[in-house]
Protein backbone atom coordinates (compact mmCIF):
# COMPACT_ATOMS: atom_id res chain seq x y z
CA UNK A 1 0.00 0.00 0.00
CA UNK A 2 1.41 3.77 -1.08
CA UNK A 3 2.48 5.72 1.96
CA UNK A 4 0.90 9.30 1.48
CA UNK A 5 2.86 11.97 1.73
CA UNK A 6 3.24 14.64 4.21
CA UNK A 7 2.07 18.58 3.69
CA UNK A 8 4.94 20.76 5.40
CA UNK A 9 3.46 24.46 6.25
CA UNK A 10 6.46 26.10 6.95
CA UNK A 11 6.88 29.68 8.30
CA UNK A 12 9.39 31.71 6.90
CA UNK A 13 11.04 35.21 7.50
CA UNK A 14 8.98 38.31 7.47
CA UNK A 15 12.17 40.06 6.53
CA UNK A 16 15.79 39.46 8.24
CA UNK A 17 16.58 36.35 6.53
CA UNK A 18 18.08 35.08 9.58
CA UNK A 19 15.00 34.63 11.67
CA UNK A 20 13.79 31.29 9.43
CA UNK A 21 14.44 28.20 11.68
CA UNK A 22 17.05 25.29 11.38
CA UNK A 23 13.98 22.85 11.09
CA UNK A 24 12.17 24.55 8.51
CA UNK A 25 15.79 24.57 6.06
CA UNK A 26 16.18 21.17 6.86
CA UNK A 27 12.65 20.34 6.02
CA UNK A 28 12.48 22.74 2.56
CA UNK A 29 16.06 20.43 1.43
CA UNK A 30 14.64 17.81 1.98
CA UNK A 31 10.78 17.56 0.26
CA UNK A 32 10.04 16.55 -2.96
CA UNK A 33 8.64 20.10 -3.83
CA UNK A 34 8.12 23.72 -2.43
CA UNK A 35 4.69 25.12 -3.11
CA UNK A 36 5.42 28.90 -2.85
CA UNK A 37 3.03 31.72 -3.09
CA UNK A 38 5.78 33.67 -5.15
CA UNK A 39 8.10 31.47 -7.01
CA UNK A 40 10.52 34.86 -8.25
CA UNK A 41 10.48 35.95 -3.96
CA UNK A 42 11.12 32.74 -2.62
CA UNK A 43 13.75 31.67 -5.06
CA UNK A 44 16.15 34.48 -3.04
CA UNK A 45 15.61 32.24 0.06
CA UNK A 46 16.35 29.65 -1.72
CA UNK A 47 19.48 30.53 -3.05
CA UNK A 48 20.95 32.38 0.49
CA UNK A 49 20.62 28.90 1.65
CA UNK A 50 21.32 26.86 -1.18
CA UNK A 51 18.46 25.03 -1.34
CA UNK A 52 17.90 23.29 -4.52
CA UNK A 53 14.51 21.84 -4.25
CA UNK A 54 12.34 22.28 -7.30
CA UNK A 55 9.14 25.07 -6.92
CA UNK A 56 6.13 25.44 -8.01
CA UNK A 57 3.69 28.23 -7.74
CA UNK A 58 0.88 28.02 -5.34
CA UNK A 59 -1.42 31.42 -4.83
CA UNK A 60 -4.18 33.08 -4.60
CA UNK A 61 -5.44 33.28 -7.99
CA UNK A 62 -4.58 28.92 -8.80
CA UNK A 63 -5.63 27.92 -5.05
CA UNK A 64 -8.35 25.71 -5.84
CA UNK A 65 -7.25 24.32 -8.80
CA UNK A 66 -3.16 23.83 -7.69
CA UNK A 67 -4.87 22.69 -4.18
CA UNK A 68 -6.08 19.61 -6.23
CA UNK A 69 -2.84 19.06 -7.93
CA UNK A 70 -0.90 18.86 -4.61
CA UNK A 71 -3.39 16.51 -2.91
CA UNK A 72 -2.76 14.45 -5.69
CA UNK A 73 0.70 14.34 -5.58
CA UNK A 74 0.58 13.96 -1.26
CA UNK A 75 -1.30 10.71 -2.24
CA UNK A 76 1.35 9.02 -4.75
CA UNK A 77 3.56 9.82 -1.68
CA UNK A 78 5.54 13.00 -2.13
CA UNK A 79 6.44 15.43 0.69
CA UNK A 80 5.38 19.17 0.00
CA UNK A 81 6.58 22.28 1.75
CA UNK A 82 4.31 25.13 1.60
CA UNK A 83 5.44 29.01 1.95
CA UNK A 84 4.25 32.30 1.84
CA UNK A 85 6.16 35.43 0.94
CA UNK A 86 6.53 35.84 4.61
CA UNK A 87 5.39 34.58 7.97
CA UNK A 88 3.52 31.00 8.12
CA UNK A 89 0.77 30.69 5.41
CA UNK A 90 -2.82 30.54 6.00
CA UNK A 91 -2.65 33.82 7.67
CA UNK A 92 -3.59 36.09 5.33
CA UNK A 93 -1.85 34.40 2.50
CA UNK A 94 -2.81 31.10 0.74
CA UNK A 95 -2.72 27.66 2.56
CA UNK A 96 -6.03 26.64 4.12
CA UNK A 97 -7.78 25.43 1.03
CA UNK A 98 -4.93 22.82 0.63
CA UNK A 99 -4.94 22.20 4.48
CA UNK A 100 -8.68 21.56 4.57
CA UNK A 101 -8.11 18.94 1.61
CA UNK A 102 -5.44 17.27 2.85
CA UNK A 103 -7.77 16.55 5.87
CA UNK A 104 -10.41 15.33 4.25
CA UNK A 105 -8.18 12.91 2.26
CA UNK A 106 -6.23 11.56 5.28
CA UNK A 107 -3.35 13.31 4.32
CA UNK A 108 -0.61 13.82 6.76
CA UNK A 109 -0.02 17.95 7.49
CA UNK A 110 2.59 19.60 10.12
CA UNK A 111 2.72 23.12 10.91
CA UNK A 112 7.01 24.26 11.37
CA UNK A 113 6.02 27.61 13.50
CA UNK A 114 8.37 30.70 13.28
CA UNK A 115 8.30 34.25 12.25
CA UNK A 116 4.72 36.13 12.14
CA UNK A 117 4.14 39.99 11.70
CA UNK A 118 0.92 40.39 13.64
CA UNK A 119 2.41 38.46 16.57
CA UNK A 120 5.68 40.85 16.43
CA UNK A 121 3.96 43.85 16.16
CA UNK A 122 1.48 43.51 19.12
CA UNK A 123 4.41 42.47 21.68
CA UNK A 124 6.55 45.37 19.99
CA UNK A 125 3.85 47.55 20.25
CA UNK A 126 3.71 47.22 23.92
CA UNK A 127 0.08 46.89 23.94
CA UNK A 128 -2.20 44.80 26.12
CA UNK A 129 -1.41 40.97 24.67
CA UNK A 130 -3.98 39.36 27.41
CA UNK A 131 -6.56 39.03 24.53
CA UNK A 132 -6.10 40.56 21.23
CA UNK A 133 -7.80 40.11 18.02
CA UNK A 134 -6.52 39.67 14.36
CA UNK A 135 -8.53 40.86 11.53
CA UNK A 136 -5.54 41.07 8.11
CA UNK A 137 -5.80 43.41 6.15
CA UNK A 138 -9.37 45.42 4.81
CA UNK A 139 -11.38 46.02 2.42
CA UNK A 140 -9.97 48.64 -0.02
CA UNK A 141 -12.86 50.52 -0.71
CA UNK A 142 -13.93 53.49 2.09
CA UNK A 143 -18.00 52.25 2.38
CA UNK A 144 -16.75 48.30 2.72
CA UNK A 145 -13.52 49.39 5.27
CA UNK A 146 -16.37 51.25 7.55
CA UNK A 147 -18.93 48.87 7.60
CA UNK A 148 -16.10 46.11 9.03
CA UNK A 149 -14.77 48.80 11.10
CA UNK A 150 -18.10 49.68 13.04
CA UNK A 151 -18.96 46.22 14.67
CA UNK A 152 -15.26 46.37 16.10
CA UNK A 153 -15.11 49.51 17.80
CA UNK A 154 -16.41 48.52 21.18
CA UNK A 155 -14.31 44.91 21.13
CA UNK A 156 -12.40 45.47 24.77
CA UNK A 157 -9.21 43.47 23.10
CA UNK A 158 -6.18 44.63 21.54
CA UNK A 159 -6.83 44.97 17.75
CA UNK A 160 -4.14 43.95 14.55
CA UNK A 161 -4.72 44.71 11.35
CA UNK A 162 -2.06 44.47 8.10
CA UNK A 163 -2.40 47.19 5.90
CA UNK A 164 -0.31 48.22 2.55
CA UNK A 165 1.68 51.45 2.65
CA UNK A 166 -1.01 53.44 -0.27
CA UNK A 167 -3.71 52.48 2.04
CA UNK A 168 -2.31 53.08 5.35
CA UNK A 169 -4.10 57.15 5.75
CA UNK A 170 -7.26 55.96 4.56
CA UNK A 171 -7.18 52.81 6.88
CA UNK A 172 -5.84 55.39 9.99
CA UNK A 173 -8.54 57.52 9.16
CA UNK A 174 -11.43 55.45 9.32
CA UNK A 175 -9.66 53.88 12.38
CA UNK A 176 -10.16 57.26 13.83
CA UNK A 177 -13.82 58.21 13.13
CA UNK A 178 -14.62 54.84 13.98
CA UNK A 179 -12.88 54.15 17.25
CA UNK A 180 -12.25 57.77 18.42
CA UNK A 181 -9.42 59.01 19.62
CA UNK A 182 -7.43 55.64 21.59
CA UNK A 183 -3.70 54.65 21.68
CA UNK A 184 -2.38 53.07 17.86
CA UNK A 185 0.73 51.98 17.00
CA UNK A 186 1.70 51.34 13.03
CA UNK A 187 5.28 49.32 12.81
CA UNK A 188 6.80 49.51 9.63
CA UNK A 189 9.32 47.33 7.78
CA UNK A 190 9.33 44.81 10.70
CA UNK A 191 12.75 42.61 11.45
CA UNK A 192 14.16 44.70 8.70
CA UNK A 193 16.94 47.55 9.03
CA UNK A 194 14.71 50.39 8.58
CA UNK A 195 12.13 49.12 10.80
CA UNK A 196 10.25 51.51 12.51
CA UNK A 197 7.50 51.95 15.47
CA UNK A 198 5.21 55.13 15.35
CA UNK A 199 2.78 55.59 18.27
CA UNK A 200 -0.20 58.00 19.14
CA UNK A 201 -4.04 58.43 18.20
CA UNK A 202 -5.02 57.27 14.77
CA UNK A 203 -5.67 61.44 13.75
CA UNK A 204 -1.91 61.75 14.72
CA UNK A 205 0.02 59.27 12.94
CA UNK A 206 -2.78 60.23 9.66
CA UNK A 207 -1.09 63.56 9.65
CA UNK A 208 2.49 61.98 10.28
CA UNK A 209 2.03 59.78 7.31
CA UNK A 210 0.37 62.85 5.18
CA UNK A 211 3.50 64.40 5.68
CA UNK A 212 5.93 61.36 5.34
CA UNK A 213 4.77 58.53 3.05
CA UNK A 214 4.89 55.15 4.64
CA UNK A 215 6.68 52.23 2.86
CA UNK A 216 6.73 48.92 3.14
CA UNK A 217 4.24 46.35 4.56
CA UNK A 218 2.48 47.78 7.80
CA UNK A 219 0.91 46.52 10.76
CA UNK A 220 -1.66 48.51 12.76
CA UNK A 221 -2.14 47.92 16.25
CA UNK A 222 -5.32 49.44 18.18
CA UNK A 223 -5.93 49.28 22.46
CA UNK A 224 -8.55 48.17 23.23
CA UNK A 225 -11.93 49.76 23.40
CA UNK A 226 -12.50 50.90 27.54
CA UNK A 227 -15.48 51.80 29.14
CA UNK A 228 -16.17 55.13 30.75
CA UNK A 229 -18.10 55.33 33.62
CA UNK A 230 -20.37 58.26 33.19
CA UNK A 231 -20.02 61.10 36.20
CA UNK A 232 -23.20 61.24 37.61
CA UNK A 233 -25.41 61.43 40.89
CA UNK A 234 -29.60 61.19 41.70
CA UNK A 235 -29.87 64.37 39.70
CA UNK A 236 -28.70 62.50 36.50
CA UNK A 237 -30.27 59.60 37.00
CA UNK A 238 -33.18 60.83 37.21
CA UNK A 239 -33.22 63.22 34.54
CA UNK A 240 -31.73 59.91 31.92
CA UNK A 241 -35.09 58.01 33.07
CA UNK A 242 -37.39 61.27 32.01
CA UNK A 243 -35.34 61.12 28.65
CA UNK A 244 -35.61 56.88 28.40
CA UNK A 245 -39.25 57.38 28.88
CA UNK A 246 -39.81 60.28 26.43
CA UNK A 247 -38.22 57.99 23.69
CA UNK A 248 -41.02 55.48 24.93
CA UNK A 249 -38.94 53.19 27.37
CA UNK A 250 -41.29 52.24 30.04
CA UNK A 251 -40.68 53.34 33.40
CA UNK A 252 -39.08 50.02 34.90
CA UNK A 253 -36.90 49.75 31.10
CA UNK A 254 -35.34 53.27 31.21
CA UNK A 255 -34.84 52.74 35.10
CA UNK A 256 -33.00 49.49 34.23
CA UNK A 257 -31.00 51.14 31.33
CA UNK A 258 -29.28 54.23 32.99
CA UNK A 259 -28.86 51.44 36.32
CA UNK A 260 -26.61 49.85 33.86
CA UNK A 261 -24.99 52.64 32.14
CA UNK A 262 -24.03 54.05 35.78
CA UNK A 263 -22.83 50.69 37.32
CA UNK A 264 -25.65 51.26 40.47
CA UNK A 265 -28.29 49.11 41.33
CA UNK A 266 -31.89 49.49 40.00
CA UNK A 267 -33.38 49.77 43.66
CA UNK A 268 -30.50 53.07 43.70
CA UNK A 269 -32.48 54.37 40.69
CA UNK A 270 -35.92 54.49 42.15
CA UNK A 271 -35.20 55.72 45.77
CA UNK A 272 -33.68 58.84 43.75
CA UNK A 273 -37.01 59.08 41.90
CA UNK A 274 -39.21 58.65 45.19
CA UNK A 275 -37.41 61.21 46.87
CA UNK A 276 -37.41 64.01 43.64
CA UNK A 277 -41.32 63.12 43.63
CA UNK A 278 -41.41 64.11 47.24
CA UNK A 279 -39.86 67.50 46.76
Amino acid sequence: MLTKGTLYVCATPIGNLGDITLRVLDTLREVDLIAAEDTRHSRKLLQHYQITTHMTSYHEHNEKKKSLELVEKLKAGQSIALISDAGLPGISDPGCEVIRLCYAEAIPVDVLPGPNAALTALVLSGMSTEHFAFHGFLPATSGARKKNLEPLANLTQTQIFYEAPHRLIATLQGIAECFGERDVAVVRELTKLHQQLHKGTASELKEHFEMTAPRGECCIVVAPYVLVKPVGGPDEWCQEVKEGISRGLSKKDAMKEVAKRYEVRKSEVYKALLYEEDQ
